[in-house]
């Protein structure tokens, strides 16, 4: 659901891209706003690297205020992330570690795969939020680097035991205090981009056969793996897990709120992305360990391979020249 509800966002922030293209064309005066090394990162580049992340942050209705705020941490986190990858490129160098066209070529058409578009479609969507082509391919350039170098240095001291997850768990079940979770199943249809009337019709049309089909009895995980473009949750039966409903899209949590164990939703239209069926299989409850375990394991090694990666980029810190003019 994570990755589907990532799509979602990644949408919606195309609605504010008008709004934030005033804003971003402003004149800019170019200046020095860090140096790694002998190497300086430019103001302009971090403008530019900020693209997609401000039209989402322009995207969330936030008075000027609260957007002047996140607007500052999003530079100040952003620019440290640009120091990071410089180290990081910097140790690639020294070992002779490359990114070649084709792992680029790759790594995008798997993650288009995952967003149900083609390469066009992708690469139209990239452009709405001020990326080019290039330069998505350079992002994912700096990813594809990022995760040998990660795969290399940093998973060798990566250890996860029985008592990490645990640990992971129990700190979830005491961030959720007297919240409960649910396990509650998508099926999403996308819609075409730029769909017309008719399509759109013929689409919320097939949303509400597949909600009656599931009401008649058909199983949903069928339904599922008949129809839903979610490509996440497809081979789980709609399902990422059972997760508090304050996790879940505000959409969402109503569902979760209104429908009764074993109950099918009416389709939601999240705008013009996609018509969304949810199903309650299971209503609100305090998972027991064994029923999040992949789950926790997950959150679990992830913790531990960032904390790893950051005690790794420390160590390149050492004996060399940064300088931060933020």
């Amino acid at each position: 659901m994570r990755r589907f509800l990532r799509w979602l966002a990644f949408s919606a922030a195309l609605s504010a891209s008008a709004t934030f293209t005033g804003a971003s064309d402003a004149s800019i005066v170019e200046r020095v706003v860090a140096v790694v090394g002998e190497r300086p990162i430019l103001l302009t580049d971090l403008r530019k690297r900020a693209r997609p992340s401000l039209y989402i942050l322009y995207s969330q209705g936030l008075n000027p205020t609260q957007r002047a705020a996140e607007e500052t941490k999003l530079y100040r986190d952003l620019l440290n992330k640009m120091i990071d990858e410089r180290l990081e490129e910097q140790n690639a160098d020294k070992s002779r570690i490359a990114v070649t066209t084709e792992e680029i070529d790759g790594a995008i058409r798997q993650r288009a795969q995952a967003y149900n578009l083609s390469l066009p479609q992708f690469f139209a969507e990239a452009r709405r939020q001020g990326l080019s082509e290039q330069d998505y391919r350079e992002e994912m350039r700096r990813q594809v680097l990022e995760g040998k170098l990660i795969q290399l240095r940093v998973m060798p001291r990566v250890r996860v035991s029985e008592e990490d997850v645990r640990a992971v768990y129990s700190r979830w079940v005491r961030e959720m205090g007297d919240e409960r979770a649910v396990d509650l199943r998508l099926l999403a249809l996308r819609l075409p981009q730029n769909a017309s009337e008719p399509e759109f019709k013929e689409r919320e049309e097939l949303a509400h056969e597949i909600v009656r089909k599931a009401r008649a009895g058909e199983d949903f995980c069928k339904l599922v793996t008949q129809y839903s473009e979610d490509v996440r949750t497809k081979a789980n039966c709609g399902s990422s897990g059972s997760q508090p409903i304050s996790a879940l899209l505000p959409a969402l949590q109503d569902a979760a709120k209104a429908l009764k164990e074993g109950e099918v939703s009416e389709p939601m239209a999240f705008g013009s992305e996609a018509f969304v069926i949810t199903y309650l299989a299971k209503g609100p409850h305090i998972p027991t360990f064994e029923d999040v375990k992949p789950l926790m394991r997950e959150r679990a090694m992830g913790e531990v391979i960032e904390r790893q990666r950051k005690i790794w980029l420390q160590d390149l810190r050492r004996g060399l020249y940064i300088d931060v003019r933020l």
